[in-house]
């Protein structure tokens, strides 16, 4: 026994000591948010409550239950009931014990899955004093980061080891008690002193006592006002909700999280571990689920609904797969996305990004192919690179992956050329098919020819049951309605607008040209008496005097050019764009970036196709679409772009139509597309029906609805007039 052993014994007992520091300090930041979540959730059962009728107490009792009595006694909800409690009750003429514990049982069982299952909204325009508690509590969570959550499980982990080993340890550091201790006890101390000089010497070397001390500053440092709290939720809020959706115990409907995965499949997910040594966010559980099952069945189409962090999910796996020494990673993305998708790499996780984008792209793939790294390219650039040997990349990502469903196409012959060569692969998309199913199966078929060659008809004709099966091993869909509870609400609505006079011979010129995009925008032609435009102007003054951001959609940039001069005059908000399909991926992002970084309204003008993809834009609380859209998709993208985790405000969406002529026809056209799409992809089933019979090309939907319109007129076309 010497100075040696006791200065072991020691280091260990202050490691322990910290350990324990950090999982108190983190156990009394968790009960900070409980404590300050419980009143806004008992205010929110009780609002629940107080809506269900005290009738619904028949269904939890299998209509046992004799409710006439109590009704007319004046309690009328399930949220009276209990405030009145059993004395009450058992006032009310004609209710008896029996009654009255019956009831109160019922009353009490909705009660808790009431609680269950109540969502918490955080109104950052409307903030409370119960409200501002629980965002300044989460704060410190939320600032402590993934980096305390870390070293949180890490203490708990050594304290347990440490424990036993200093139990036996602490007899050396006593002469007496160890010249009076047994050969066993002795024997038992010195192995255990080696045994924690050992596990001291490796947590060191790693650096845990610095994360440890690192992780008790972070977890009692607090926001430095309220009002910071708030910005920082506004900013941050995703982090927010998904913390709070963890403390709070939440039940989640796992058969949704899980995209009504068959068990076999879904047991093979839940039991794949999820390492996140290189990852700096947390995940929602849903979103752990989907990274756990692109690592685990290897090659798969992760089709959630946008607007549920598919970027943060293949950045898990992402890190994942450099824990476990992988070197290699390629993105490939629409141009439009590149520096969203470089920004979230180096925010989200410590892995290495190297864009491939650009004039000096060859270069940078050869500094990527000598380095490693994360390498992020486009569709485009991606045809000018070399495919690598089998093994050498290890995740292929494609992200907005229904741009390659056409496999006659040049990008669609690259990405799987590439998907051919890598063992993993991640195919990402919110629309895996628009109008036929044929197109998701070629998807598949870059990822696994087995299940794309058992998607026949038969799975079609089988129903949802047989076609969720069957693509089970590669695809994976949530929606937003079922796992992202704490979305502020998204209210559509159609603006119908009557033609102006002028607006009228604009679209009858068109007509009789037989141009099919000019008569969808006709209703812009004649700017001075458009009446979508003056119905556009008063949206967007509206929006402003609310203090909130609009964001203009349309399929047309020279719509777009004529909506800019038209909110230009005048003191109205600032507007930013259009930003259209000719502006370079770069500056794209900084109209983003600039149009959120205004205090107070302004307006950002955008092409549809060239904003609906990718770009995150909920600065935004008001969305107006200028003219019905070809496919129901690109609506949904463009709604998306605002409406989606992060989102703190309602968002409000206005599509502006003209009664009468290509927009009704269009609006007729989307549902019948909308109800496919649903069918078909968004519950990763498909339609009794053969999908075939049901679509018509986007030309002959066009030809179609020229050649009627010219008839309900009566015009005739220009000969000289070329074709939709």
């Amino acid at each position: 026994m010497g100075r040696g052993e006791r200065d072991v014994v020691a280091r260990g007992t202050r490691l322990c000591e910290a350990a324990r520091v950090v999982v108190e300090d983190h156990g009394r930041a968790v009960e900070a948010v409980r404590a300050a979540l419980k009143p806004i959730q008992d205010a929110a059962v009780k609002r629940e409550l107080d809506a269900i009728p005290v009738a619904r107490l028949q269904d939890v009792t299998e209509g046992r239950l004799r409710v006439g009595s109590v009704e007319k006694g004046g309690l009328r909800t399930v949220g009276s009931v209990l405030e009145a409690g059993p004395y009450r009750l058992r006032q009310i003429p004609g209710v008896g014990q029996h009654t009255v514990d019956q009831m109160l049982a019922a009353a009490r069982r909705l009660s808790e899955a009431v609680y269950e299952t109540v969502g918490v909204h955080l109104d950052v325009d409307r903030p409370e004093a119960s409200t501002t508690a629980l965002v300044v509590a989460l704060h410190v969570l939320v600032e402590a980061g993934p980096d305390a959550r870390r070293a949180v499980d890490r203490a708990a982990e050594l304290s347990e080891r440490l424990g036993p080993l200093l139990t036996d340890a602490r007899l050396v550091t006593g002469r007496l008690r160890m010249l009076l201790a047994g050969r066993e006890k002795k024997a038992r101390a010195w192995e255990a002193v080696a045994a924690l000089q050992s596990l001291v010497d490796e947590t060191e070397r790693a650096g845990l006592p610095e994360l440890l001390a690192q992780a008790s500053v972070d977890l009692l440092r607090g926001p430095s006002s309220d009002i910071a709290a708030w910005v920082d939720f506004e900013l941050r809020s995703a982090e927010y909700y998904s913390l709070l959706a963890e403390i709070s115990g939440r039940r989640t409907d796992m058969a949704a999280v899980e995209g009504f995965l068959p068990d076999e499949v879904a047991e093979r997910v839940r039991v794949q571990p999820l390492d996140d040594t290189h990852r700096r966010v947390s995940l929602r559980g849903y979103q752990a689920f989907g990274a756990r099952f692109a690592l685990a069945q290897r090659r798969v189409i992760l089709g959630d609904e946008m607007g549920l962090g598919k970027t943060i999910q293949a950045i898990a796996v992402l890190a994942h797969l450099a824990a476990e020494g992988a070197s290699h990673f390629l993105i490939v993305c629409p141009a439009s996305v590149l520096v969203n998708w470089t920004r979230e790499i180096e925010a989200r996780s410590a892995l290495r990004v190297v864009p491939l984008h650009g004039p000096d792209r060859r270069y940078a793939f050869a500094d990527w192919k000598e380095r490693g790294g994360v390498a992020v390219t486009t569709f485009d650039s991606l045809r000018g690179f070399p495919v690598w040997d089998g093994g050498a990349v290890g995740l292929f990502v494609v992200d907005e992956a229904h741009s390659v469903k056409n496999p006659n196409a040049k990008r669609s012959q690259a990405v799987a050329a590439w998907a051919e060569r890598c063992e993993r692969t991640l195919f990402m998309t919110g629309t895996p098919m628009e109008n036929r199913v044929v197109e998701f199966r070629n998807l598949v078929r870059m990822l696994d020819g087995a299940v794309a060659d058992s998607l026949g008809e038969g799975d079609a004709l089988a129903g949802s049951v047989a076609f969720r099966k069957a693509v089970a091993p590669v695809y994976l869909r949530r929606n937003q309605e079922d796992v992202l509870t704490e979305l502020p609400s998204l209210q559509q609505t159609d603006e119908w607008e009557e033609l102006s006079a002028s607006d009228e011979e604009a679209y009858r010129e068109a007509v009789r040209a037989g141009n099919f995009m000019a008569m969808r925008r006709a209703a812009y032609a004649r700017p001075e008496k458009s009446a979508k435009l003056e119905r556009l102007r008063e949206i967007v003054q509206e929006a402003a005097v609310n203090g909130q951001k609009t964001v203009v959609f349309s399929n047309f940039r020279d719509v777009l050019g004529v909506v800019r001069e038209a909110l230009a005059t005048g003191s109205g908000p600032a507007v930013f764009g259009p930003l259209t399909g000719s502006v370079v991926a770069e500056r794209r992002q900084r109209i983003v970036d600039d149009f959120a970084a205004v205090a107070g309204p302004a307006v950002l003008l955008a092409q549809i196709q060239a904003a609906g993809v990718g770009l995150n834009i909920q600065a935004a609380s008001v969305v107006v679409i200028c003219e019905p859209q070809i496919k129901p998709t690109i609506e949904h993208q463009a709604v998306a772009r605002a409406h989606r985790m992060g989102q703190v405000r309602p968002v409000r969406v206005y599509r502006l139509l003209a009664t009468g002529g290509v927009d009704e026809r269009m609006v007729r056209m989307l549902e019948n597309k909308t109800r496919l799409f649903d069918a078909y992809a968004r519950r990763s089933a498909v339609a009794e029906s053969t999908p075939d019979a049901v679509d018509v090309s986007d030309t002959e939907l066009a030809r179609r609805i020229v050649e009627e319109e010219q008839a309900r007129l009566g015009v005739v076309r220009e000969e000289s007039a070329g074709h939709p």
